[in-house]
């Protein structure tokens, strides 16, 4: 395993994670490979190991800037929210802002999964743990029925707000209107049997 480097800060580097959150989000992290990279910067390819260790580093600083832009949109939306299910609903139409934009990162944190890098594997992890654990309290604050299995709600929010990305159609519901209606689905019954 290589040694993990801390990357190092020049005018470059910018320039770098914005040309490997690009590349990683049209190719996927296996379909990028170094040369990709650096001739996306235009760089010799043993420059780019001045700034990472290795391809799985750099994979692991865009997805952390990935989860810091989701996570401070949302933070702001809630921000000023007091009420669960409001603050749940502002949470959903940040996230799917994010997602739904044109923005390389949030794509990155979306489309590469864990195990398409397996050395980076666990800090990905740690690093959508984290972001999760904001939505988790979230969930933790609604007004639900003892015995609700409030992970496995999470869990089903949030596989549904990324999965948006698929079948998203600019000009028809917005963000804030789809948000809007994944959480009042939540809210109603779903077993409405006439008696």
């Amino acid at each position: 395993m290589a040694a993990l480097r801390a990357p190092r800060a020049d005018n470059r580097l910018p320039q770098i994670l914005d040309a490997a959150a690009r590349l990683f989000r049209a190719q996927g992290f296996q379909g990028t490979s170094v040369r990709d990279i650096v001739r996306a910067v235009d760089m010799l390819p043993g420059s780019l190991y001045y700034h990472f260790a290795a391809k799985e580093d750099l994979l692991a600083a865009v997805y952390a800037e990935g989860v810091r832009r989701i996570s401070a949109r949302v933070q702001a939306a809630i921000d000023a929210r007091t009420d669960p299910w409001l603050r749940l609903e502002a949470a959903c139409v940040a996230h799917l802002e994010a997602i739904l934009e044109d923005d390389d990162y949030a794509q990155v944190v979306i489309r590469v999964r864990p195990g398409d890098a397996p050395a980076a594997r666990p800090r990905l992890i740690l690093l959508r743990d984290e972001y999760e654990t904001l939505l988790a309290r979230l969930v933790a604050d609604l007004p639900l029925p003892r015995g609700t299995d409030r992970r496995t709600l999470r869990l089903m929010l949030l596989g549904a707000l990324n999965w948006s990305q698929t079948w998203y159609q600019p000009g028809r519901d917005g963000p804030r209107t789809i948000a809007r209606r994944f959480v009042a689905l939540l809210r109603q019954p779903l077993d409405t049997k006439e008696h």
